[in-house]
């Protein structure tokens, strides 16, 4: 499910909409209780058109929960967004499932998928080539071959290390940039 969310209000009112809307008791006390739990309560004032993409996908995310459905669909929930508001739109969706909630994503970001789903489909010109964990899949594939190279790290590692958002991302940086690092080949070169 994808909520309408209503730029000029703030959140506080968009959660409150849904509330009632799902005829609700409370729906001030449910709107508050969303705002916590997705860390909005701060920027619950602000008009939602001021909220950053990471927020708006979080507030939407708070819509469709109201209500506490069993299942959520999530349509590629961090297309467009920041390395800091990807994460954590990550961190909401892994506590949904901690949660409980059945959590269907879609994405196109094949790590994305390695860091959330429990279950993958590989999907290809519309059908369902294969599906399963996301060690029944790596098991599809030829053996691991170890070599060593040097990594230098990437943007990401350097973006979240510059805003803090990664308190092992800086050493990383130091570490990666001078030491060789194993990584697995599979398959032919």
């Amino acid at each position: 499910m994808r909520a309408v969310v209503i730029e000029q209000p703030g959140g506080p009112e968009n959660l409150v909409l849904m509330a009632r809307l799902r005829h609700l008791d409370r729906p001030g006390r449910i709107a508050a209780e969303q705002l916590d739990r997705f860390s909005l309560a701060d920027v619950g004032g602000r008009r939602v058109a001021t909220y950053s993409g990471g927020m708006r996908r979080r507030l939407d995310i708070a819509m469709s929960l109201i209500g506490n459905p069993p299942v959520i669909f999530l349509d590629e929930p961090t297309t467009g967004l920041d390395p800091d508001a990807r994460l954590e739109v990550w961190q909401s969706v892994r506590a949904l499932a901690r949660g409980g909630t059945t959590v269907l994503l879609t994405t196109q970001y094949l790590d994305e998928a390695e860091q959330l789903a429990g279950r993958i489909a590989i999907l290809h010109e519309g059908r369902i080539l294969v599906n399963g964990t996301l060690a029944e899949l790596r098991a599809l594939m030829p053996p691991a071959q170890v070599e060593y190279i040097e990594k230098q790290p990437s943007l990401e590692d350097i973006f979240l290390a510059l805003v803090g958002r990664r308190a092992a991302a800086g050493a990383a940086l130091n570490d990666r940039a001078t030491s060789p690092v194993a990584t697995e080949h599979r398959g032919p070169r």
